[in-house]
């Protein structure tokens, strides 16, 4: 019998589905053209193309605000355009305490040029805010919340409604890179600021893909300056959307490629029932500890585990090379969230599913843990 055997799509999903290929193919080898720079067919096309894929984010992010969705090369770049693009000067930056170095490093940045101050918000011990104790934070001079939407490392899901709730007019910044195609996300119904996303990891699109949301651009500068196709008289950025924040030719295989997995999307081959159970068989090993959220109902699709005796790097190369699974080990790019969770410096090895993995795939890989660790 053959296994699904990668569980590493915290970092990048894999397979993806089929029809991802199909039209990055499709658009090198048939339909060609670039995006916006002139009036024939084939360019008509592509920028139509581009644009309906932005229909089709605009829909997973729960907004009517399509041109407010602008794409770049990742998430990591959408993150940099809003902290760097927004008036932030000697604030409070409040922020979860899972966040991830895509949002650390710039904001380490913003402390040593601009003098901003960033504080962690109170929490569970899994990490998950503590919204019954958000009252008793003053707000005074806070210019910016950030909330990573789900935690790359124990698959915590936070609760966005509540915490923009308490938040009133303080503007929040969500990163859904890791929830986004997992997670149901509601942008105008939670009236969520902004928030920046990826395409190669819950929505199955080709790296290389990715954008940000602003609900209010005019307060927001853009990152990049250069061509657009519009305006060209100008040496100014023009103040038309999306083009104020998409200068240069963008991935538009990329996007066609995102376009087919957005419209493509697998029916998932296990039950949350088997995801849940499998974390719980996990947990009975002996010396393991489990990563993961206290509560169920706030528990994404990646957990983690570490062992008493043997180091994440070890365990992670022992399934590899005696059962062919494939995880990732370390620190995975969010160091806070290791301190947080007291899984810091070794970090752990991290266990990602994506809706490929049957039942049986779940299974194989818990009986492989057990037997390394028995």
């Amino acid at each position: 019998m053959e296994y699904n055997l990668y569980f590493d799509n915290a970092a990048t999903s894999f397979p993806k589905p089929p029809e991802t290929a199909f039209f990055i193919s499709n658009y090198l080898n048939i339909a060609g053209g670039t995006y916006g720079r002139s009036s024939y067919e084939r360019v008509i096309r592509a920028t139509s193309f581009v644009e309906d894929c932005r229909d089709e984010m605009a829909k997973i992010l729960g907004t009517r605000f399509n041109d407010h969705i602008f794409f770049c090369q990742n998430a990591t770049m959408g993150a940099n355009t809003l902290l760097q693009g927004l008036s932030l000067q000697r604030g409070r930056i409040l922020i979860s305490p899972l966040e991830h170095n895509a949002v650390m490093r710039p904001l380490e940045k913003l402390e040593k040029e601009r003098g901003i101050t960033t504080e962690l918000l109170p929490c569970h011990t899994d990490g998950r805010i503590h919204a019954e104790m958000l009252n008793r934070i003053s707000l005074n001079n806070v210019v910016l919340i950030i909330i990573n939407h789900q935690s790359n490392v124990n698959g915590v899901i936070q609760p966005l409604a509540e915490i923009k709730k308490w938040a009133g007019a303080i503007p929040v910044m969500a990163d859904v890179s890791q929830s986004l195609g997992e997670v149901p996300f509601f942008a105008d119904k939670w009236n969520i600021d902004y928030l920046f996303f990826t395409g190669h990891k819950g929505l199955l699109g080709p790296t290389g893909t990715g954008g940000f949301f602003a609900r209010n651009t005019q307060t927001l500068a853009p990152l990049l300056y250069g061509g657009t196709g519009s305006n060209s008289d100008s040496y100014d950025m023009p103040d038309i959307l999306p083009d104020k924040f998409e200068a240069g030719t963008p991935n538009i295989a990329g996007i066609y490629g995102l376009y087919g997995a957005l419209t493509h999307r697998p029916e998932c081959r296990h039950t949350r029932n088997d995801f849940l159970s499998c974390i719980d068989e996990i947990s009975h090993i002996p010396d393991i500890r489990v990563c993961k959220a206290s509560e169920n109902e706030y528990q994404g699709n990646l957990f983690s585990v570490t062992h008493k005796r043997i180091k994440p790097s070890q365990l992670s190369y022992q399934l590899f090379h005696l059962y062919g699974i494939e995880t990732r080990q370390g620190l995975h790019c969010a160091p806070l969230a290791h301190k947080t969770l007291g899984t810091f410096p070794d970090g752990s090895v991290r266990i990602s599913c994506s809706p490929y993995h049957t039942a049986g795939d779940l299974e194989y890989m818990a009986n492989a843990l057990k037997k390394i660790l028995s």
